[in-house]
């Protein structure tokens, strides 16, 4: 449904801003359409590949719709044990393997979301004076909960600890090159990661939520339908 959403807001829907120096968080970064781009080319297109990719290769997601669609491989219920066993998992191959790029979804969308906290804190700032708005109010919540869910990733955990795939092997101990420091900082930075990856699958649907309500109240803003009330 989301996937579904978001085709009809790039290809029917190219303008999300919402007055007040309110921007959809759909819309960002903004970009500009060269002349040569074909007619049915929206800016959208040009960067919102980059959310939905991150979010098709996610490793939650995946489990969600490899269980849910293929029911591959199956829970370990009463159910599943009737399951009729497999030779080998098929899960990453096949088309599927294109799930092994999540990694360069998540280098790209880490751009992205400095990109929304950017836009974020213009739209405290409409005209150059500094207000707070519901709209306001909704950007910064969502782009906590985007950055919450992009930051718990299972391949930013591992990003951070070092790309190594036994992390607690990994010592802390002085070394002739110095490098004792950036371990222990590897090790702490990675284990902060993993507290908040332990609720990933909570912060992908908070984060979906708050991308839509967001995109919604912005676009009744600009269709008239209500206006952003002002708080200070």
């Amino acid at each position: 449904m989301f996937g579904l959403y978001s085709m009809i807001i790039v290809f029917f829907f190219p303008n999300g801003e919402g007055g007040q120096a309110l921007l959809s968080p759909f819309y960002s970064p903004q970009v500009g359409l060269p002349g040569w781009m074909p007619g049915f080319v929206t800016a959208p297109m040009l960067v919102l590949w980059i959310p939905l990719g991150f979010r098709a290769t996610c490793y939650y997601y995946r489990k969600a719709y490899y269980r849910s669609f293929f029911w591959d491989p199956p829970n370990c219920s009463e159910t599943a044990q009737q399951h009729e066993p497999r030779k080998q998992y098929n899960g990453e191959t096949a088309l599927f393997v294109l799930n092994n790029i999540h990694r360069y979804f998540l280098y790209a969308s880490i751009i992205v979301v400095a990109f929304l906290w950017y836009e974020a804190a213009l739209a405290f700032f409409p005209g150059g004076a500094f207000g707070i708005t519901v709209g306001t109010i909704i950007l910064l919540v969502n782009i906590v909960l985007v950055s919450a869910y992009t930051f718990s990733c299972h391949s930013f955990r591992h990003l951070v600890g070092g790309n190594k795939d036994c992390n607690s092997c990994v010592n802390g101990r002085p070394s002739s090159n110095g490098g004792g420091a950036i371990k222990r900082l590897r090790r702490k930075t990675y284990n902060g990661v993993s507290k908040i990856n332990k609720t990933h699958a909570n912060w992908a649907w908070y984060s979906l939520f708050s991308l839509l309500i967001a995109d919604i109240y912005i676009r009744l803003i600009q269709a008239g339908i209500i206006t952003d009330f002002q708080i200070l």
